[in-house]
């Protein structure tokens, strides 16, 4: 064997092993650290459209938490998908959900997070009054008169949980109908999108 075949041998070696380190780093950075999304319905309208996608901070909320006003990926309870029961309380017509069923389900959902543990909420037009105060919310879409816009009667946030709603008040199924999220739920929080190019942006 000459010095010619060692040499190509070292470098096809070399080649799988930078191969092998880029899909690791790879998989690794998507499970770890960043995740990308895609938008798969209309709940989120006018801030994120359908198809769009983003990218997921899957750390940040490990070490701190979300916050008021973050758009978050999170498992929602299984309420939310076989809706039997919705809740994990019985509540009547026109009442918040203040507790979610005790599991979670295995899909993930996009939502923006309106109230955080300890405060309370209820909504009027689809806007958020949150601790007695009406919250200023000109990203979101007109909640028209559907069954979903007014919940005079507030909810007190259990501790560890968050309140998600969509953007689209009036075509999102989110926590006012099957409860606040435990933290243990979120997955992370959407700091970017990065496709259609005319959308890519910092959210």
């Amino acid at each position: 064997m000459n010095l010619k075949t060692i040499s190509r041998g070292n470098s096809l070696v070399e080649s799988v092993l930078i191969i092998v380190i880029a899909l690791a780093l790879a998989f690794g950075i998507q499970a770890f650290i960043v995740k990308p999304y895609r938008i798969p319905s209309e709940s989120m309208l006018p801030t994120l459209k359908v198809g769009q996608r983003v990218l997921v901070n899957r750390i940040g909320n490990a070490l701190s938490g979300p916050h008021v006003g973050e758009i978050v990926v999170f498992h929602p309870p299984q309420g939310a998908v076989d809706q039997s029961p919705s809740c994990g309380v019985q509540i009547g017509p026109g009442l918040l959900c203040p507790v979610p069923t005790k599991r979670h389900a295995g899909v993930n959902f996009i939502k923006r997070v309106v109230a955080g543990p300890g405060d309370t909420l209820a909504v009027r037009d689809g806007h958020v009054i949150r601790n007695g105060k009406l919250v200023r919310e000109s990203f979101i879409r007109p909640c028209g008169v559907g069954d979903g816009c007014n919940f005079p009667t507030a909810i007190k946030i259990p501790a560890g949980h968050w309140f998600m709603m969509g953007d689209n008040r009036g075509q999102s199924d989110d926590s006012r109908f099957w409860g606040p999220i435990p933290k243990d739920w979120i997955i992370g929080g959407a700091f970017a999108t990065y496709w259609p190019p005319d959308r890519v942006g910092i959210l």
